[in-house]
């Protein structure tokens, strides 16, 4: 089973804190990795700060349709080849 986001944060420097289902906190680091037309756009701050939970996918996802593999962000699958996506487990909650 996939684990699902609960909460988004934004913080400095196109960097996302992820809350999931099981408890695990991750910080993602968007700044090195927004290239290519559906993710350029996220380089406005202003619009990365768009970025919500979708309901049904529970993954984030931004007004354009970009939505990130929730596994990648969880820490548990790499990011794709080209991707300069950084993660990072920041904690566990209870």
């Amino acid at each position: 089973m996939s684990v699902r986001v609960r909460t988004v944060e934004v913080l400095n420097g196109l960097r996302l804190r992820l809350t999931f289902d099981d408890g695990i906190v991750t910080e993602a680091d968007f700044s090195d990795d927004l290239w290519g037309p559906l993710a350029e756009p996220l380089r406005d701050p202003t619009y990365f700060a768009k970025v919500q939970v979708d309901p049904e996918s529970r993954t984030i996802i931004w007004p354009n349709g970009l939505d990130p593999d929730p596994d990648v962000l969880h820490g548990d699958q790499p990011p794709g080849d080209q991707s300069r996506l950084r993660v990072r487990r920041v904690q566990a909650v209870s």
